[in-house]
């Protein structure tokens, strides 16, 4: 951590690129690591001549930083490790070396050099994330959304009631008391601003920078400064499309995601008809025969998760990926991702989506205990989504058990996966898209790529993280017959809560 006045981060940019371009060609494509264990430590620790590349890359931008930003940067200089694990209870220790020694070492790297800020204000806090919406029910607590940041004092607790914290609204920077049972502990690092990025010769194939150009951060997307490709990217995505991928998506924003589980409530009329509430609900929910109350289960898109959807195909298209299968969950709001991901590719007349069962989350997780009834392919068809009507599944719909087992569930994953990627020809240039759901990610991916399911509690804990939109992506190596996971082939898509609002509040009454 170092300090760089306000007016002078540009010319840290400069020195970031200057740096960079020096060693663009020295970072090594795999890194030499050597394991280290001990009852409270357990990691790996860097050899001598890769160690010292990056010492030496670190002395080099904290001499262009005091030189350019008058800044005082003060390399680390002991010795380079990766920490796996850190004081752990002792009989934790064989099976954390035995999982240690199942990851290989020898594996490819990416290189990237970012620069990140914080506010130093919060330095000493702790860091919460909100789970839930709170609207406050006294004038001196605090109004959160989901996925708010809250900065907590620890040293300023003592005197609060049980059950409750007061904190500082990372969004607002407004203070109050909130319920701590609404939030979990988060690192402080998620609250940092990445500022730059340099990414070296060694990056992901999928990347549109030239070798030597750092990205550029302009209003929350990060962009290519030249905005044209050169002829290696061009070259690297050919080289890329070669080989099969499987690209899995959560699904975009859903309506219950942002107005709860009783959503539907808020948009009947007296006389059971739809309207919409509020300008983030659909404007007109697909016709289905055996009624409307079954959407409160088999919830659509919200408009912002339309815009989400097709926003990345448009990315997609502007990286030339080529999707040449999609599966999709046969949630609605697995359907309706991928129907605009494809208009946003520009492949909506082309590539069909091929609706499978199997594809649907973990049933343990369903509010109602049941199956939801979702809408069948005919309806589908009618309502203007491009199904691919002969597609026939592999899991049917009557065998998906309610609240079923988390074993069931990671069979059944594996299974799917494996008999998708049997069904879609090898000798086929292009990728496999599948959209799902937040478990999704790691349940399809992980059997693919030759890893154990998660422990169930993990595997909770790591769902409840992935955003809307959030992606893996797996790409095949035919030759060595296996799968590796890379960098998906677009950046992820942030933004920030908007709250409901009514003009009253404030403006005219008190």
């Amino acid at each position: 951590f170092f300090q760089c006045e306000d007016q002078k981060v540009e010319l840290l940019y400069d020195a970031l690129k200057r740096v960079g371009d020096s060693f663009s060609q020295c970072f090594p494509a795999s890194i030499s690591l050597s394991l280290h264990s001990s009852t409270s430590y357990l990691g790996f620790f860097i050899g001598d001549s890769h160690a010292n590349i990056l010492k030496e890359f670190a002395l080099a931008f904290s001499s262009e930083a005091s030189a350019l930003a008058d800044c005082h940067v003060k390399p680390c200089l002991k010795q380079l490790h990766l920490t796996l694990a850190h004081k752990f209870y002792p009989n934790h220790q064989k099976i954390l070396e035995q999982l240690a020694k199942c990851i290989n070492p020898g594996e490819t790297c990416q290189w990237v050099a970012a620069l990140y800020s914080r506010d130093m204000r919060f330095v000493h806090y702790q860091t919460l994330r909100a789970l839930f919406q709170y609207k406050p029910q006294n004038i001196d607590e605090l109004m959160i959304n989901v996925g708010d940041f809250i900065y907590v004092d620890p040293t300023q607790q003592s005197d609060v009631s049980e059950g409750w914290v007061i904190g500082i609204s990372h969004r607002t920077g407004c203070r109050g008391f909130l319920p701590e049972n609404y939030t979990e502990r988060v690192n402080e690092s998620d609250t940092w601003v990445k500022h730059r990025e340099y990414v070296f010769a060694t990056a992901s194939r999928f990347s549109t920078q030239t070798e030597n150009e750092p990205n550029v951060k302009l209003n929350g997307e990060v962009r290519n400064p030249s905005m044209s490709r050169s002829v290696t990217n061009v070259l690297s995505l050919q080289s890329a499309a070669l080989r099969r991928g499987v690209l899995v998506m959560h699904h975009g924003e859903g309506v219950d995601q942002v107005f709860g589980k009783s959503w539907l409530q808020q948009c009947l009329t007296a006389d059971g008809k739809y309207y919409r509430a509020d300008l983030n609900f659909p404007s007109t929910l697909p016709k289905r025969k055996d009624g409307m109350k079954h959407f409160e289960y088999d919830p659509p898109l919200s408009c912002c998760g339309i815009f989400q959807s097709r926003l990345i195909g448009e990315a997609l298209l502007d990286q030339e990926v080529t999707v040449s299968y999609v599966y999709s969950s046969p949630a609605l709001r697995c359907i309706q991702t991928a129907q605009h991901v494809l208009q946003g590719l520009k492949l909506d007349q082309k590539v069909k989506i091929r609706v499978e069962p199997g594809l649907f989350e973990w049933t343990k997780w369903e509010v109602s205990r049941v199956i939801p009834n979702f809408m069948t392919a005919t309806e589908l068809a009618e309502a203007s989504y491009k199904i691919d009507t002969s597609y026939r599944n592999n899991f049917p719909l009557s065998s998906l058990v309610p609240s079923e087992s988390y074993e069931e569930y990671v069979s059944r994953s594996s299974a799917v996966i494996k008999q998708i990627i049997t069904a879609c020809p090898s000798k086929g240039k292009g990728i496999i898209l599948i959209v799902g759901h937040g478990s999704s990610l790691a349940s399809f991916t992980r059997p693919l790529i030759g890893l154990p399911a998660r422990d169930s509690n993990d595997f909770a804990q790591v769902v409840r993280k992935i955003p809307s939109l959030g992606m893996c992506f797996c790409e095949e190596l035919k030759e060595e017959n296996k799968w590796q996971m890379v960098n998906p082939p677009v950046k992820t898509l942030t933004h920030g809560a908007n709250a409901a609002f009514n003009w009253r509040n404030g403006i005219v009454e008190d």
